[in-house]
């Protein structure tokens, strides 16, 4: 059996298993030698411990980077973007220019979060600024919609997690950490329901930051109509578009599990308001992904042995504004539907044919340029290598590089951005 790929998995589903036994590779245990380890993110830990000094050979490759963390936890992620920022204003980067509101006109694309405990009291006072507002709270570790509620009264959070002795917010016992953002209450709305955009990103290295963006992404609807009326707060059938909380909806529909493709949504969105419109959302978003990305590149573990697939969750407002609301480290490989089934199993299919070509044996060594047919559904997004060997500024707006005018605002200059594509 000499040559032949040695894969485990402790994520049993037949999207995985399908593709590997398709592949002629062989099934072993973790005790075992394996050439392929499709993990969860609890067990990438274990493997890439101090206690444990397991390292990997070169012909081993896993699906994991050791700090993942970083970008898909949700207080992580804020942490780290707001950070991005920080520098990118220490370099004087365009980038970070501001309007007369003091938003940023480029990288104001993640709601305004504190992080509870710790930034209480900074919530205390961004929420008298507008205490109209709603406001979501999010278990930091957690998913599938577990522990989320809205609140648009301090007296609700209070009463979740006070001291009442104190003046100060505590952290209630056995509850961890949670992050709060401003609520989008403007979501785009289709057929009068919320929905969000489920993206798949690929990256295969982070310094240089090498990623591609997976075409057959999906939306995911809410089986009730949107209302912001704060009497529906608690009814998460209205907000939250989680499938492991609609599918327990009375309405839920289980053929198409209330789920549209993107190529679904571009057509929609072409045919009611145009092509250019449309071309600009899916820029932004790609832009929102670069930057992400870029955001955590520098304290991200960059492990040769490692590759990750993402799964971003984006929320379009109605004035067609997208926003980054979290990524996953390890997104759903169940099947809801039949559609869903063949999705997975071709977005296994075609990371497989990156990250280990023909088949062949892993070899961490290995640059990862894949040949443009080799990609199957995934397009390159961003090649921070190609970019600086062509000497291109990489700050780009997707598919259009930037430059400068004398209003200082980054303009479109219709040139083709060779490394978005």
């Amino acid at each position: 059996m000499a040559g032949k790929v040695k894969w485990v998995t402790d994520i049993e589903k037949s999207v995985l298993v399908n593709n590997f036994e398709k592949r002629g590779w062989s099934q072993t245990s973790t005790d075992e030698d394996w050439n392929f380890y499709w993990m969860s993110v609890q067990t990438i830990r274990n493997v890439f411990s101090i206690e444990n000094g397991y390292r990997l050979n070169d012909d081993q490759i896993v699906n994991h980077f050791p700090n993942h963390y970083e970008l898909t936890r949700k207080d992580l992620m804020v942490k780290n973007i707001k950070r991005y920022r920080r520098e990118l204003e220490r370099e004087a980067s365009p980038l970070v220019e501001k309007d007369e509101n003091g938003k940023y006109v480029h990288l104001d694309f993640i709601p305004v979060t504190f992080m509870l405990p710790g930034d209480y009291n900074l919530f205390v006072e961004e929420f008298r600024k507008n205490p109209t507002s709603t406001w979501i709270m999010k278990p930091c570790g957690k998913a599938q919609g577990k522990g989320i509620f809205l609140i648009n009264k301090l007296s609700q959070i209070k009463k979740w997690s006070r001291d009442s002795r104190t003046t100060t917010f505590i952290s209630p016992a056995g509850k961890e950490a949670y992050v709060i953002s401003l609520y989008i209450d403007n979501p785009l709305l289709i057929g009068g329901k919320k929905f969000d955009l489920r993206l798949y990103v690929l990256v295969t290295s982070y310094r240089p930051l090498k990623c591609y963006m997976y075409r057959l992404g999906f939306c995911r609807f809410c089986t009730m109509k949107y209302t912001p009326s704060t009497s529906e707060l608690d009814n998460m059938f209205v907000h939250l578009t989680n499938v492991s909380v609609q599918k327990h909806g009375g309405d839920y529909n289980p053929i198409h599990g209330g789920k549209w493709s993107v190529s679904n949504l571009r057509l929609y969105l072409e045919s009611t308001q145009g092509k250019d419109v449309t071309d600009k959302l899916f820029d932004d978003i790609h832009w929102i992904v670069v930057h992400s990305l870029k955001a955590v590149a520098p304290v991200m573990i960059n492990d040769r042995h490692c590759f990750e697939c993402y799964g971003y969750d984006i929320i379009i407002d109605d004035k067609l504004k997208p926003w980054l609301i979290e990524v996953n480290a390890s997104p759903s490989l169940s099947s809801t539907t039949a559609n869903d089934r063949i999705l997975k199993y071709n977005l296994i299919n075609d990371t497989l044919n990156i990250v280990v070509p023909n088949g062949e044996m892993p070899d961490c060594k290995w640059s990862r340029c894949p040949p443009k047919e080799a990609l199957g559904h995934y397009e390159l997004l961003y090649d921070e290598e190609l970019a600086q060997n062509e000497g291109v500024e990489c700050e780009g707006k997707p598919r259009m590089g930037p430059s400068l005018n004398k209003g200082n605002r980054l303009k479109d200059t219709r040139k083709p951005f060779s490394t978005w594509k």
